[in-house]
């Protein structure tokens, strides 16, 4: 009986399967051998749409990355609402920038470019949430960057305008 049992135990634990672990498919970026090095990390104003993820879920966005800083750019706030969220935001950058391409103003290798900052007291899962974004709405170029001291005074200002602790 007792070599039996150690049977049916061995057969089940050789015949189980336990479960798989979930990975996120992350695409690294081409490395163009012709490009020059100072070409290499510059990045148009015009398609650049800048993701900042705070506390309680809250998304700061604005378009371009705010390189001057005596003009602050335009901060607005969303959620990941299906209506009104930032699902509605990259897919009106990702027009806008289509629409620039067909009118000229930029070229076929130019393309939405999302930076994305988490706060410190952001979530893991408020950045999982915007990288399946990126993967919903198609986009090609986006990367994950500390935020800085200007953007988080760019947040504190904003709640601090708006009443919120």
């Amino acid at each position: 009986m007792v070599d039996l049992g150690f049977l049916l135990i061995t057969f089940f634990m050789f015949t189980t399967t336990l479960a798989r672990p979930k990975t996120m498919e992350i695409n690294m970026p081409y490395k163009d051998p012709n490009m020059k090095q100072e070409d290499q990390n510059k990045i148009k104003e015009s398609v650049a749409l800048t993701i900042l993820l705070s506390k309680n879920h809250k998304i700061y966005y604005y378009e371009g990355m705010a390189t001057d800083p005596t003009k602050p750019p335009d901060l607005k706030a969303t959620t990941f609402n299906q209506k009104n969220g930032i699902r509605d935001e990259i897919i009106a950058k990702n027009k806008m920038v289509d629409d620039m391409k067909r009118a000229g103003t930029l070229g076929v290798k130019d393309f939405t470019t999302v930076l994305i900052k988490p706060d410190t007291n952001s979530t893991y899962s408020d950045l999982v949430n915007i990288l399946d974004e990126m993967s919903i709405n198609d986009v090609k170029v986006y990367a994950i960057i500390d935020i800085s001291d200007v953007d988080q005074n760019f947040i504190k200002e904003t709640e601090a305008a708006n009443g919120i602790k």
